[in-house]
C-alpha cells in the first residue's frame, strides 16, 4: 500500500543489531582538510546519550600545495595524504572503533583530480571519504561547537579559519540562521597572495583589502539576519585560532591554558600579533615559542582573516571552542543512527527540510512530487531483499530525487531532466555529502529518456562506483513512480508488487481511487516506463489493474 504523502521518509539507519544499545561505541571521525589531517577517536555512550574523545592524531599534508600549471592536487601532496590515512585506519583498528567516518573539504573539492584522489584513497585503503559542500562543512561545525557550548538561546557566530576556506555561522542553539563558506584560507592566502620575506607593505595592504572584500558578502548575510539590539559573542575553531590563542596566553601568562576551551583573545592584542608577524622573516616566525614550522608559514593570512571578521562585526574578543569539524561529524553520525533524540530537534529533518525547500525555491508541484515519492519508497520497500539490497541511507537518496525530478521544469520542458540534474547539482543540499547530491541528481536526471550510459557526462561524474549501482538500481524505480501519477491527479491509490521468481516475472497491482477510472495514461505509461526495470532486474514486469 502506499503510504500517506505525509510520512516522511526513513532517512536513518536503525543501529546495528550486534551493537546492544546501552553499551559503549567506539567511533572514528577524520577530516581531509587543505592543511592538515585530523582524526579523533570518540567513545560514545548511547545511554546518556554524549560522546568523549579519547584520542587524536594529526598530519600536515599540505593538499592545498596545488600544482601551480594545473590547479591540481600534487602528487606528494597525495602520497602524503596517503601515508596519513593508513596511519588513521591503523589507529582507529587498534582501538577496535566500529566505524570510521571521512570527510574532505575546501582543497578537494576544488581540484580537478579531486574525485581521482578519493577514488585511489577508496581502491588501496578501502577507505569511503565523503566530499561535502562548503555549507555542510558549516552545518557540521556547528553540530560539533553546539555539543561542546551552551548557547543559552543567544546568538554566537562562529569562525572557522581552514586551509583553504572561512566559515561563518550565525546561530542561537537551534537552527542556524545563516552558514557560509568563503574561499579565504591561510594556506590558500600564502600560496596565492604572499611573495616577499617578510610580507612588503604593498602587499600586506594588498591582502587585507584582498581578505575584506572576500569576506564582505558573507558578513553583510550574516549582520542582516541579526535582531534590533543583538550583540553576537563569537566564538572561534580551528587550529589557527587556537595558536594565537596559545602565543598570547604564553606571552602573557608564562603558560598555556589545557584545555585551550573558554579561553579568550582580545581584538587589541591580535592586532598587536598582527603587526608583529607582519615584520618577522620566516625564520624569526619559527624561533616564536610555540609556533611550529608549518603554522609558521601560514599563520600571518589567518591571523589577518580573523581580524577582519572582528573587525566588520565589531567584536572585542572571541572564545574558543576546541569541538569543530570533526566532532560535528561525530554528533551528525548519532543524530542519523537514532542515538540523540535530537536536542537540535531540526538536525533529525534537515535532509528533508533542505529537499523541500529546494522544491518550493524552483516552483516543483509537491503534490504531484510527494505521490511519486511515496510510489517510489513504496517499490524500495517491496523489492528490497528480492531485486536489491539497498538500506535507508539509499532509499533516502531515491526520495529526494524524487521530490525533485521535475524542478528542470524551472528552466523549461524541453530537456527538464537534465535542467533538474543541473539544478539539484548546484542546489548544495544540507545534510547529503557531495557523491550522495550527484546521485540524487542522476536519479532525477534518468527519470526519463535514456537510461544511464558511460558516454554521458553527468553519469561518469559518478566516480564512486557504489553510487552507480545505487543509480542503476534506483532509477527504474523512479520511473515507474512518475508514470504511476502520468495525470497528476491521484489517480492511483495503491500498488503491490507480487513476484514469481520462477516465472521471472513481477505482477505490479493497481488499484485505482475511483472504481470507474481506467487508468489508461497510467497504465500506457508504465509499458513505456517498465524497460528500464526488466533490463536491469532480468525481471518482466505485467501491470494489472485491480478493482476493489
Amino acid at each position: 500500500m502506499v503510504n500517506s504523502i505525509s510520512k516522511p521518509p526513513q532517512e536513518s539507519p536503525v543501529m546495528l543489531p550486534t551493537v546492544p544499545s546501552d553499551r559503549d561505541r567506539i567511533l572514528a571521525a577524520i577530516d581531509v582538510g587543505t592543511n592538515s589531517i585530523h582524526m579523533v577517536i570518540a567513545r560514545i555512550q548511547p545511554h546518556i546519550p554524549a560522546f568523549t574523545i579519547v584520542g587524536r592524531e594529526k598530519a600536515t599534508v599540505r593538499l592545498g600545495d596545488f600544482c601551480k600549471k594545473t590547479g591540481e592536487l600534487s602528487a606528494e601532496a597525495m602520497d602524503r595524504a596517503m601515508v596519513a590515512l593508513k596511519r588513521c585506519q591503523d589507529v582507529a583498528k587498534s582501538v577496535n572503533a566500529e566505524q570510521v567516518i571521512a570527510v574532505a573539504t575546501s582543497a578537494v573539492r576544488e581540484a580537478p583530480n579531486g574525485q581521482e584522489f578519493l577514488q585511489r584513497i577508496e581502491d588501496e585503503l578501502g577507505l569511503w571519504v565523503n566530499l561535502i559542500s562548503g555549507a555542510e562543512e558549516a552545518r557540521r561545525i556547528y553540530l560539533g561547537v553546539l555539543s561542546g557550548m551552551n548557547f543559552n538561546n543567544q546568538p554566537h557566530v562562529i569562525v572557522d579559519i581552514g586551509g583553504g576556506s572561512t566559515e561563518l555561522i550565525l546561530g542561537d542553539g537551534h537552527e542556524p540562521r545563516t552558514l557560509s563558506s568563503t574561499k579565504v584560507g591561510a594556506v590558500r592566502l600564502t600560496a596565492e597572495q604572499i611573495s616577499t620575506n617578510p610580507v612588503s607593505m604593498a602587499e600586506f595592504a594588498g591582502l587585507q583589502a584582498y581578505i575584506r572584500g572576500m569576506l564582505e558578502r558573507s558578513i553583510d548575510e550574516l549582520q542582516a539576519h541579526l535582531r534590533p539590539g543583538e550583540r553576537p559573542r563569537l566564538v572561534g575553531t580551528s587550529g589557527t585560532i587556537e595558536t594565537l590563542v596559545a602565543l598570547n596566553a604564553r606571552e602573557k601568562f608564562g603558560a598555556v591554558p589545557v584545555p585551550l576551551n573558554g579561553c579568550e583573545l582580545s581584538l587589541k592584542d591580535l592586532r598587536d600579533w598582527v603587526n608583529r608577524l607582519r615584520k618577522m622573516t620566516l625564520a624569526e616566525r619559527l624561533a616564536v615559542p610555540g609556533l611550529s614550522e608549518r603554522r609558521a608559514e601560514i599563520i600571518l593570512p589567518g591571523a589577518l582573516i580573523l581580524q577582519e571578521v572582528m573587525t566588520q562585526l565589531g567584536a572585542e574578543s572571541i572564545v574558543i571552542c576546541e569541538r569543530s569539524l570533526r566532532e560535528g561529524v561525530i554528533v551528525d553520525w548519532m543524530v542519523t543512527h537514532g542515538l540523540i533524540e535530537d536536542r537540535l530537534r531540526y538536525q533529525g529533518s534537515v535532509r528533508e527540510r533542505s529537499v523541500i525547500k529546494t522544491a518550493q525555491k524552483y516552483q516543483v508541484n509537491l503534490e504531484h512530487s510527494q505521490r511519486v515519492a511515496e510510489f517510489s519508497l513504496n517499490l524500495f520497500d517491496q523489492t528490497q531483499g528480492k531485486l536489491h539490497s539497498w538500506g535507508a541511507e539509499e532509499r533516502i537518496l531515491l526520495w529526494a530525487a524524487a521530490i525533485l525530478h521535475n524542478c528542470g521544469h524551472h528552466i523549461g520542458h524541453s530537456s527538464h531532466h537534465k535542467h533538474s540534474y543541473y539544478l539539484i547539482r548546484h542546489a548544495e543540499l544540507l545534510g547529503f555529502t557531495e557523491m550522495e547530491i550527484e546521485a540524487i541528481s542522476n536519479l532525477a536526471r534518468y527519470h526519463r529518456k535514456n537510461s544511464p550510459k558511460k558516454r554521458h557526462e553527468t553519469y561518469r561524474n559518478l566516480t564512486s562506483k557504489r553510487h552507480r549501482r545505487v543509480v542503476e538500481q534506483l532509477h527504474p524505480l523512479l520511473r515507474l513512480a512518475v508514470a504511476l501519477d502520468r495525470r497528476q491527479i491521484g489517480a492511483i491509490q495503491s500498488i503491490e508488487c507480487r513476484f514469481a521468481p520462477e516465472k521471472r516475472e513481477v505482477d505490479l497491482l493497481i488499484r485505482p481511487t475511483h472504481l470507474n477510472d481506467s487508468c489508461e495514461l497510467e497504465l500506457w505509461s508504465l509499458e513505456f516506463k517498465k524497460e528500464s526495470f526488466e533490463a536491469e532486474y532480468g525481471m518482466k514486469l505485467i501491470p494489472v489493474l485491480e478493482f476493489k
